[in-house]
């Protein structure tokens, strides 16, 4: 048998640490590849012995979980005022993104939303006036999650607001988001002007009932099937929504036009097409009507909501209940507009998230290699943000396919186990609002969850599997 010789042969090295020791390999005339490892998380003993203990039960009913998720059927059926139709909804209450939170701790984007939706209900008069009642404990706060909505960036939804009605088929349940406004100085980014209240009037006025005629005259519209072909089409209905928005147009155009006058009709489709991110706002509740279905299965680690609220970041599993496991919201790394920096931008805000707990946005990247140019990525690097996110899922959706990766299904169903296992965070898209309330966006951007709420769900869960064992 020969020897192995080394020394005279073409150096070859893979590199698993820092990538500057692969240029140095380079710079030197050898061939060197980076491999992209962390090493796992340590998990404590007890939770390793409990995990094992209960493995086959967490599997099983994680599939349920999965099943549940897979099987999810939304549809849009109507339009209606949120005190309408909401469950607990009520004049004095606002909804708002993420995880529950007082007036004290919002960011500012977030106060500039509830200055403006108190201006646009007429409940103050100026924005020095509706802070001062937002202040004053006659408002109260909770989360859009807690009641069957959910809300792009700071989420506000106040009484009067019109909001999409959405069913899951399969299962029954509804969910509800407000329509998108479009981008720049909006309400949802933290802007309060004049002009900000003046296009939610008109949304309410003109838009709501056109739409709402429309869509009971076709009865229902199938999310899920324009989800699956807008994925076909370089969108992952997260920050990138041009092909849902233009299939929405072209289902909802043709009945605008005949259950609505020609001037109305004319305005409400160019409002639509002058926004790429409309379909943002369904594609939102498609995930949460379709997530909601998978709660409450004991035994399940599946995280079912991912959320921020400017502050903190949340998120719940199915095993758990409606508990939060909150940790500090990152800041996103971002492309920000012509005279902004990163050190205009709040932390990380917004329900939207609940698009990559669906394995859609982040999760479905790779059919939409477009956005990380945000942050001046590469092709390859949209698929391989997607590829490793397969490492931290229950399985993959059977609707929802990548053609980038061969029509491989998204990765679906995050589990919290897998995720401290392997030390593999959420990667989500997503936009920038800036800190100080009344400003607007400021950017768009990628980032990867924070470990701290996933370390604490854990724990959470292992408390709910001890709970099991001494109730035997």
């Amino acid at each position: 048998m020969a020897k192995s010789d080394p020394f005279n042969k073409d150096l070859n090295v893979i590199n698993i640490g820092l990538s500057s020791f692969k240029e140095n390999v380079e710079e030197a005339g050898a061939h060197a590849v980076q491999v992209d490892w962390k090493p796992p998380a340590e998990l404590d003993k007890k939770i390793l012995n409990v995990l094992s203990n209960n493995e086959s039960y967490i599997e099983k009913q994680n599939k349920k979980c999965l099943e549940k998720i897979l099987k999810g059927a939304p549809v849009l059926i109507d339009l209606d005022r949120a005190i309408d139709v909401i469950p607990g909804m009520k004049k004095n209450l606002i909804l708002h993104a993420g995880p529950s939170i007082t007036w004290e701790r919002m960011c500012g984007p977030m106060r500039g939303a509830i200055i403006g939706a108190l201006m646009y209900e007429g409940m103050a008069k100026n924005p020095k006036e509706a802070e001062k009642l937002a202040s004053s404990g006659e408002i109260e706060y909770a989360p859009c999650h807690e009641h069957k909505t959910v809300g792009p960036m700071a989420g506000i939804v106040s009484a009067s607001m019109p909001v999409f009605v959405l069913k899951n088929e399969t299962f029954g349940n509804h969910a509800y988001c407000t329509m998108n406004e479009g981008l720049g100085k909006v309400l949802r980014y933290g802007a309060f002007s004049d002009d900000v209240v003046k296009k939610l009037k008109w949304m309410e006025a003109v838009l709501y009932p056109a739409l709402k005629k429309a869509v009971r005259e076709l009865g229902k519209i199938d999310l899920k099937n324009l989800i699956a072909q807008a994925l076909h089409m370089g969108d992952e209905v997260h920050n990138r929504n041009r092909a849902a928005t233009s299939l929405f147009y072209r289902t909802i155009a043709p009945v605008v036009i005949k259950t609505n006058d020609k001037d109305i009709a004319i305005k409400v489709l160019e409002f639509i097409n002058g926004n790429d991110h409309f379909f943002l706002n369904l594609s939102m509740p498609a995930c949460k009507v379709t997530l909601d279905a998978a709660r409450n299965i004991k035994g399940s680690s599946v995280v079912v909501a991912m959320t921020r609220n400017g502050t903190d970041f949340g998120l719940q599993l199915s095993g758990t209940k409606n508990q939060w496991f909150v940790g500090q919201a990152p800041i996103p790394d971002a492309l920000f507009f012509p005279g902004y920096t990163k050190n205009d931008a709040n932390r990380d805000i917004g329900d939207s998230s609940i698009t990559e707990t669906n394995g859609l946005g982040g999760f479905a990247i790779a059919a939409s290699p477009a956005i990380v140019q945000f942050i001046g990525g590469a092709a390859k690097d949209a698929l391989n943000y997607s590829q490793e996110m397969y490492e931290i899922t229950a399985g993959e959706n059977n609707m929802y396919q990548i053609p980038a990766l061969n029509f491989r299904g998204t990765p679906t169903g995050i589990d919290v186990i897998k995720v401290n296992e392997k030390g593999i965070l959420p990667f989500i898209d997503t936009g920038v609002a800036h800190k100080k309330p009344g400003v607007g966006q400021v950017g768009a951007g990628v980032l990867s969850a924070p470990y701290e709420p996933f370390k604490k769900a854990l724990a959470g869960f292992i408390t709910s599997l001890d709970k099991k064992e001494k109730n035997k």
